[in-house]
């Protein structure tokens, strides 16, 4: 396959793992309704440690590369202040997107990357692609979720939404394919603000969220998410 075929259909692969999970949170439907009230708590613990893993495994590490410890610093910071703000916004707004832009905010610059591995030549395209779809149908779950809950939006409407954001994917590694894959560095800076918002998001909308009173197993979905993604790292690594 050609390289750049090839990176449009890993980037399009991975993004279809958010419809994947908003499906699943459509039809998943579980008996008595305490043991689905704990499910649901754990899966977004367990997108909240995929999204962490992201952070610490893969945005981070590969963002800090080309830049002074004070100028990685900055970025991830701007990054969590810029979230923060918009944060601020949606609520002002009466939105509710934060597990959205979560899954967005980790997705995109990712897709950025693996872009331009594919452009370098790099082996670990494939395994890069499988982790992104391990972070992506439990983020399009909880995403999915709070989207319906908020009952703003049609059903229909929301899995259409979730079919177009996938496609930010394939434009994200297609635009690092063929423009940014020679600028390392800015490539780098997309990761690290990302994961500073990715880390304020976390803590500010999906933890609280997984917090069920008089249980004790949902925090441990955190745990395993992150897991999934340091198995997915080491393979990589």
């Amino acid at each position: 396959m050609v390289p750049l075929q090839y990176a449009f259909f890993l980037t399009f692969f991975a993004g279809m793992a958010m419809p994947a999970g908003a499906i699943i949170a459509h039809f998943l439907h579980i008996k008595p309704v305490w043991l689905e009230k704990e499910i649901l708590h754990g899966i977004t613990a367990f997108g909240g440690g995929a999204l962490m893993s992201a952070v610490a495994l893969v945005l981070v590490p590969q963002g800090i590369s080309g830049f002074s410890s004070l100028q990685a610093t900055s970025v991830f910071v701007s990054g969590g202040v810029s979230f923060m703000l918009l944060d601020y916004y949606l609520a002002k707004s009466g939105s509710s997107v934060s597990q959205l832009i979560a899954m967005l905010s980790d997705f995109i610059p990712e897709s950025l990357a693996l872009g331009a591995s594919v452009a370098t030549g790099s082996r670990d395209a494939l395994l890069i692609t499988l982790l992104i779809v391990m972070q992506n149908i439990p983020e399009g779950f909880n995403a999915f979720r709070e989207l319906r809950d908020t009952r703003a939006y049609p059903v229909k409407t929301v899995l259409i939404l979730f079919f177009l954001l996938a496609l930010t994917g394939p434009i994200a590694g297609m635009i690092a394919y063929i423009w940014l894959s020679e600028y390392h560095n800015v490539i780098s800076g997309i990761m690290l603000f990302s994961a500073g918002g990715i880390l304020y998001i976390v803590f500010q909308d999906i933890a609280p969220q997984a917090v069920l009173e008089k249980h004790w197993g949902p925090p441990l979905g955190a745990v395993l998410g992150f897991s999934l993604g340091l198995v997915g790292y080491m393979s990589i690594a």
